[in-house]
């Protein structure tokens, strides 16, 4: 073995593995970096990798057989030096580095490992999880002249965070929370940590007569470290090709597979000209301010442009702004996006929306699930699904999509109040409160909220504090003076375990809670038996802890039959707290 390891070094095979090495190494990276920008296949660093491999012996047998160095083969010298020493334990490192970096997993948990029933189908691998890949892409700078053109740089970050969320591997987070750091100069840490990314994506549009200059980095969240940068200096029309080619090139820096098919696009769906994309993404802009002239902008998208199943799918969401019944308009509108892109699932979701809203429950949760399985991240679908679950009664199901659409925007209020009230509903009061304090509620919310968990805590003189508060400026979700008052006399003789007092007011809205406490608890389901008649199946407060006596009543039979939940609990299957009895009754707990 010793002479075998003697005839290696005059022939400098220690020398030309290590060269061939480094030399491999410079071509993967060339080649990683090359075959976004260059659109090549995905097998094209694999063929790559494998030419590099059958050519690393062929080398060294080519090294052997010429003998570079015959002289000193000849003159029996054959000590080997600390140099050559050191060269070979470089090729074993270099060699063992490409090797992790082209075969190791990019992360551990992949979107089609996921299940897909139930709310499972909602749970992906969290985005902290130890090994996993996050992005935030936070809002694109505008740098035109025209600071009305902000809405084209807001569009553009959408447009290319809508792309990176199609890359399988790749969980995209903060597609809205992103949007509260606009404006803002903070450290890049920060800013990771507060949306659980493990990369940020940065940039600046520049949009100028008929062209646009878009400038990209991408950085690691937790170092600072710049993985990839770009400049784009493009004529309007290539706009599309830009967000492809940034999309391709961040999975490329990240080292994940595109998972497409041949032939397909992450930016897939294009409008048909400039002018109509720059009303999309106008309309878009005013939708998400609630502006009215939002559906006009977004009528004349499908006007110009009927082929195109994004406009379409914000008309539906904008048909509120319009004239008449919006509900087949935007029902209309839903089934044509679907018509033209099944895989998007902005149409599913609209449809499930509306079902649910007319009492459509099990078509609801279907379409809720379908447009899931094309964008099992989208938050507002899922929060959409998540509601329904815990208005039905599966509050465990309930609770995990909640907890997903938390990880997913952790700085949107409405989803942190939400989790927080499905928390609730779990048994899970102390965390419900820390939470829903979190998101900063002003004195409406503490009434619709705060006030029945203070009670159902114990902490009644928190809730007379918040019913104190509630004395100021007159609005429509106050309760009259008179009840607000009684409210507070009922709290404190439960705080002091004294009866209530004998003769009280009507009890509306959000004091509805305070019948817990007096000798008739059952009125408090008079606010769910008004939601149903008046249609709204939305329904508040009765699966908390708190009424769970009024849960073994006929009363509370008679609200769930006539809010048809029962038929859909026996198809679906029964919820958490209730089981059937014999055929046609059931209880719960």
């Amino acid at each position: 073995m010793v002479n075998f390891f003697a005839e290696l070094k005059p022939r400098h095979i220690y020398r030309v593995g290590a060269a061939y090495a480094l030399i491999a190494w410079m071509a993967l990276q060339l080649v990683n970096n090359l075959t976004p920008a260059l659109k090549l296949p995905e097998w094209a660093a694999s063929l790559v990798v494998l030419l590099l491999i059958v050519g690393f012996p062929v080398t060294l047998i080519f090294a052997w057989v010429n003998q570079l160095r015959p002289d000193a083969a000849a003159s029996g010298r054959v000590s080997t030096s600390k140099l050559d020493w050191a060269l070979m334990g470089a090729l074993v490192v270099v060699c063992a580095l490409i090797l992790y970096q082209q075969l190791a997993p990019s992360r551990t948990v992949t979107t089609a490992e996921a299940p897909q029933e139930g709310a499972q189908s909602a749970r992906a691998a969290p985005a902290t999880e130890a090994g996993a890949v996050s992005l935030a892409v936070l809002p694109f700078t505008n740098l035109s002249s025209d600071p009305e053109q902000g809405f084209f740089s807001d569009g553009m970050t959408e447009e290319i965070t809508s792309a990176l969320a199609k890359i399988p591997d790749l969980r995209v987070v903060g597609r809205t929370s992103a949007f509260q750091f606009k404006g803002q100069n903070q450290d890049l840490r920060v800013i990771g940590q507060a949306l659980s990314a493990t990369h940020l994506l940065e940039g600046s549009v520049r949009k100028a007569g008929d062209r646009v200059r878009i400038t990209a980095q991408l950085i690691e969240s937790n170092s600072g470290v710049h993985v990839w940068t770009e400049n784009y200096d493009r004529q309007l029309t290539d706009i599309f090709a830009i967000q492809e080619e940034i999309a391709r090139a961040i999975a490329g820096a990240l080292r994940m597979p595109l998972g497409l098919d041949q032939g397909q696009n992450l930016a897939s769906l294009r409008p048909a000209d400039q002018e109509t994309y720059d009303l999309y993404l106008r309309g878009r802009a005013a939708m998400r301010a609630r502006r009215p002239e939002a559906y006009e902008l977004l009528e004349k998208v499908v006007a110009r442009d009927p082929n195109f199943a994004p406009g379409w799918v914000w008309y539906a969401r904008a048909t509120g702004f319009g004239p008449g019944d919006r509900v087949p308009r935007a029902e209309r509108a839903a089934r044509k996006a679907i018509a033209l892109a099944p895989d998007y699932a902005g149409g599913y979701g609209v449809l499930a929306t509306g079902a649910s809203q007319d009492g459509e429950f099990l078509e609801a949760l279907d379409l809720f699930k379908q447009a899931l399985a094309r964008d099992p991240d989208d938050p507002e679908i899922l929060n959409g699904y998540g509601v329904n679950l815990r208005t039905l009664g599966y509050l465990k199901e309930a609770l995990d999509a909640a907890e997903r659409v938390h990880l997913l925007e952790p700085l949107i209020p409405v989803y942190t109040f939400l989790r927080a009230e499905t928390a609730a509903t779990n048994g899970m009061l102390d965390v419900a409160v820390r939470d829903w304090l979190a998101g900063r509620p002003n004195i409406t919310d503490g009434m619709r909220f705060l006030l029945p968990a203070y009670a159902q805590l114990g902490r009644f003189d928190d809730a007379i504090d918040i019913l104190s508060q509630s004395g100021g400026s007159p609005g429509p979700a106050r309760p009259p003076q008179a009840q607000i008052d009684a409210a507070v006399q009922v709290l404190r003789a439960a705080a002091n375990k004294t009866s209530p007092p004998a003769r009280l007011p009507d009890f509306e809205g959000p004091l509805l809670f305070v019948y817990a406490y007096t000798n008739t608890p059952e009125r408090m389901l008079e606010f769910a038996e008004n939601d149903v008649k008046a249609g709204n199946l939305f329904i508040r407060y009765v699966w908390w802890p708190m009424p769970s006596s009024l849960r073994k009543t006929e009363r509370f039979k008679t609200l769930m039959r006539d809010a048809g939940f029962v038929d859909v609990w026996r198809v679906r299957g029964w919820p958490d707290l209730c089981r059937p009895v014999g055929a046609n009754d059931f209880e719960c707990e």
